[in-house]
């Protein structure tokens, strides 16, 4: 098998079934890989009473460790606690699930004290992304090794 008989296209835009399907690839790999089929969805979303957005937390568990992909507070709620007492609602509900690390990344203009702030570690950086801003990764041990 050759992989040069293939023309490849980039895309602005993905089509989101073929986005899941990628991911799903991914994952059935990953599993069979590894041995864990326990991922789930590690997610809450707060919304006011007229249904809009306010805060809300996005992530996964799987295999023992717990990673946040998105973290965010309306402008108006920021500093006002709410996004700690996310992050401390999805690290009890990763240690639930027998999750001993906790990850996520975030750049440098979003809220890398907060992070620092509640005990979580450095442990990678990167420059340029976006090009003039740096991103880190950050990880904490929730429990025993």
């Amino acid at each position: 098998m050759r992989g040069d008989e293939f023309e490849i296209e980039m895309s602005p835009k993905a089509d989101e079934r073929d986005v899941e399907e990628l991911r799903d690839a991914i994952h059935a790999y990953n599993e069979e890989t590894t041995g864990y089929h326990d991922a789930a969805s590690l997610s809450c979303f707060l919304r006011d009473e007229c249904g809009a957005l306010v805060a809300g937390i996005d992530g996964f568990t799987w295999g023992g460790y717990a990673r946040v992909e998105y973290l965010w507070v309306e402008e108006s709620r920021r500093n006002s606690g709410l996004g700690r007492r996310l992050l401390h609602a999805a690290e009890e509900e990763a240690q639930r699930r027998g999750c001993v690390t906790i990850v996520l990344d975030t750049h440098e203009f979003q809220a890398p004290w907060l992070y620092t702030r509640l005990g979580y570690k450095l442990c990678g950086t990167t420059r340029d992304t976006p090009r003039g801003y740096r991103q880190y990764l950050y990880e904490k041990r929730l429990g025993p090794s």
